[in-house]
This record gives C-alpha cells, sequence and structure tokens, in this order.
C-alpha cells in the first residue's frame, strides 16, 4: 500500500509527538518528517517533498500563512493543511487565497485530522465543520444582495398605468386623452417602458402586463 507522506510543522513538540502516534498507527499515513517553525518546514518541504504538510498557523518566526504561500510557490504538488486553535473565519479566507488545503481547528482534531490528511491527498478542500457554514454564508450573501430587482418595481405608477393602456390596445393619442397629456409624453413613458423592461414591440409588453395582471385591474 502506497502511504500518505506526512510533514509536521508546529513549535509544540508535545503536540507534534502525540500526531506522530496518531498517524504511524494509521495503515496509510506516515510521518517522515517534523518542523518547529515556518522557516524549517519550507526546508523540511524542499528536501522531503511530503504529499502532505500539517502547518500550524502561528510559529515563530516564519508563520503558517507565510509558509504556505512559499511552499506552494515553490511546489505547487504539496497539499497544506493547517492545525490551528484559531477559528476566525478571516485566517481561513487568507489561507485559502495562499493555496492551503484545509483548516482543522486543534479542538477538533482528534476527529477531523485524519479525515482532513486523506482528503487533501486526494486533491480535495476540508474544512472544520463550525467554520463551513460561516464560508458559504460570505459567498451567499453578496450574490443576494447583487441580485436585480424585479423590473417591474423599477416602474414608476405613471409608467405602470401608460403599460396598461398600451397593453389594452390602445394608441399613444387614445392614451394621452385618458390620462390628459401629450402623446410626446406618452410616447417618452413608451420608450422608458422599453428600456427599464427590456421588451421590444406591444406583443411583449402585452405578454408582460398579462404576467403582472394588469389587465385585470378594475380602473
Amino acid at each position: 500500500m502506497v502511504k500518505i507522506r506526512v510533514l509536521l510543522a508546529d513549535d509544540h513538540a508535545v503536540l507534534r509527538s502525540g500526531l506522530r502516534l496518531l498517524l504511524n498507527a494509521q495503515p496509510d499515513i506516515e510521518v517522515v518528517g517534523e518542523a518547529a517553525n515556518g522557516a524549517e518546514a519550507m526546508a523540511k518541504a524542499r528536501a522531503l517533498l511530503p504529499d502532505v504538510i500539517l502547518m500550524d498557523l502561528t510559529m515563530p518566526g516564519i508563520g503558517g500563512l507565510e509558509a504556505t504561500g512559499r511552499i506552494k510557490s515553490e511546489n505547487p504538488g504539496v497539499r497544506v493543511l493547517v492545525l490551528t486553535m484559531h477559528d476566525d473565519p478571516s485566517y481561513l479566507r487568507q489561507l485559502l487565497q495562499a493555496g492551503a488545503s484545509g483548516y482543522v481547528l486543534k479542538k477538533s482534531a482528534d476527529a477531523d485530522v485524519l479525515s482532513a490528511i486523506r482528503a487533501a491527498y486526494r486533491g480535495e478542500v476540508f474544512l472544520d465543520s463550525s467554520l463551513v457554514g460561516t464560508l458559504v454564508d460570505e459567498v451567499i450573501r453578496p450574490v443576494r444582495c447583487a441580485r436585480p430587482r424585479d423590473s417591474f418595481e423599477t416602474l414608476s405608477d405613471r409608467e405602470r398605468e401608460v403599460l396598461k393602456w398600451v397593453a389594452r390596445g390602445y394608441t399613444n393619442q387614445e392614451i394621452a386623452e385618458k390620462l390628459f397629456l401629450s402623446v410626446k409624453t406618452i410616447e417618452t413613458y413608451r420608450a422608458r417602458l422599453a428600456e427599464k423592461l427590456g421588451l421590444r414591440g406591444r406583443a411583449e409588453l402585452v405578454r408582460f402586463a398579462i404576467e403582472r395582471g394588469l389587465l385585470q385591474q378594475t380602473d
């Protein structure tokens, strides 16, 4: 069986020792090296070419974020999983932009780290479940906010009234007489309707008016 070669990068020796025992006990994973800071992680990554690096975010000197970016630029094929106590979504965004393959919180490491390593090895992105909702919300919220308004909502009361009479088959002259406006003004309103609704011709205006129930309104 081909084993997933893992490099541990964390400034706490006790944590590295515990992780080494956990990972080496797996039939498909082996720890090939350890690093106590970002600079050492970069050097070990070059020398050992691991499949996956389990990287602490906060370390002396070069931190996990900078080390991740440099390692990914030197060897894009190496997967970097960040193991940290920080659950701030801003860290997650920066690390994903730097090329990290996942984000595992230390408080849930025992349950998630094995799944995260295997997922990263397969080329997938692994995110701690507590952060998925926040990330999805940040993606969806701008889309919802940017969603265009219904074109009908952009019409003024007068424009809706003109649309209703146009859809009923009245000529510009007849509409002008009903609304006590000039024919030129009615023509201007019709041009605005065409621009706002993106409709061309009376047939499209009639169809739109029917969909909005304008022809069912009583005068």
